[in-house]
């Protein structure tokens, strides 16, 4: 018992300066986040769940625990559905909380745009489960040791990326804060692949093997376009703005149109276009727009 009070004799004033440090406004304010009306953050274990119920909503019969027969599924749908746009309606307005400067101006706003974003969302999850279909159906046929569409979706870390992107995209156009970036960081911590939810990913798009995939904020993808490992579609530059901060929300990324294909470990920086049909072999570097049906390959080794 002596030697247990000697040591907290000793620690007390430690902590006590530490405390006294990392409370200090020169340690403080630059970590120090306190969301409007000292809102609760967003939960990922929350957003976790609402992920998963939405993919067994999505894809029934593949993910859920419970057994869905067809002349069931709508009890089954409503049930989930129901307790999808709770969750996230909350998460949503979390988002909006965090993203709001109503410390000082008290905001009465963020639980309204919360419910209107939430409501607009379900609403698009029709389009967004033909969207997926259609991602499935590209990486079957553009597989050849894929055996099902149903394989795609139950097994490829693709259909596991899109499903994420697909849904943060709709959050990111309906301006919800931060919620669309943690559902993609989700699914770029499982699977390797970043997609930025900002990227407009146009039907039927697949992603061979997948890791190591860098899809920047402001891609333009067209239909039917297949990526492999290791592709990078970046930004080639970053402008600043006057006072040296970096301008944000300019198109900087690239564009690929109909039918594009981009091999393994292929960068393609910068606001350039790739026209309809090219092909991108692997391991190139393209800074410029390249014509379409144009094929874009290493140059062959020399004697």
């Amino acid at each position: 018992m002596s030697e247990m009070r000697d040591l907290k004799a000793t620690t007390m004033p430690l902590l006590d300066s530490v405390v006294e440090r990392l409370c200090h406004p020169s340690s403080l304010d630059a970590v120090w986040h306190r969301p409007a009306q000292g809102a609760a953050m967003p939960s990922l274990k929350d957003l976790t769940e609402i992920m998963e119920r939405l993919r067994a909503a999505i894809f029934p019969g593949y993910f859920g625990s419970a057994r869905v027969w067809r002349e069931s599924m709508r009890y089954h749908l409503s049930a989930n559905l129901d307790t999808i746009y709770r969750m996230l309606c909350e998460q949503i307005v979390r988002g909006f909380c965090f993203g709001c400067a109503g410390d000082s101006n008290p905001c009465t706003s963020c639980e309204s745009d919360g419910e209107k974003a939430a409501g607009a969302f379900m609403d698009r999850l029709p389009e967004i489960r033909r969207l997926l279909a259609g991602d499935a159906k590209a990486a079957y046929e553009g597989d050849p040791a894929a055996t099902s569409p149903g394989e795609t979706i139950f097994c490829y870390p693709s259909m596991q990326a899109m499903l994420h992107h697909r849904i943060a995209h709709e959050l990111y156009e309906l301006n919800v804060p931060v919620i669309p970036r943690i559902i993609s960081e989700m699914s770029h911590s499982a699977t390797g692949i970043d997609l930025h939810p900002g990227a407009t990913i146009g039907e039927e798009f697949f992603i061979d093997h997948g890791t190591g995939v860098v899809i920047g904020e402001t891609c333009v993808i067209g239909r039917n376009c297949r990526l492999y490992q290791g592709v990078t579609l970046g930004a080639l530059s970053f402008p600043k703005n006057a006072d040296g901060t970096l301008t944000k929300g300019i198109p900087r990324h690239p564009i690929l149109c109909d039918g594009v294909t981009v091999y393994a470990g292929a960068t393609i920086l910068g606001r350039v276009t790739i026209g309809k049909g090219a092909v991108i072999g692997g391991n190139v570097w393209i800074t410029q727009d390249v014509p379409e049906g144009a094929r874009i390959l290493q140059e062959r080794p020399r004697a």
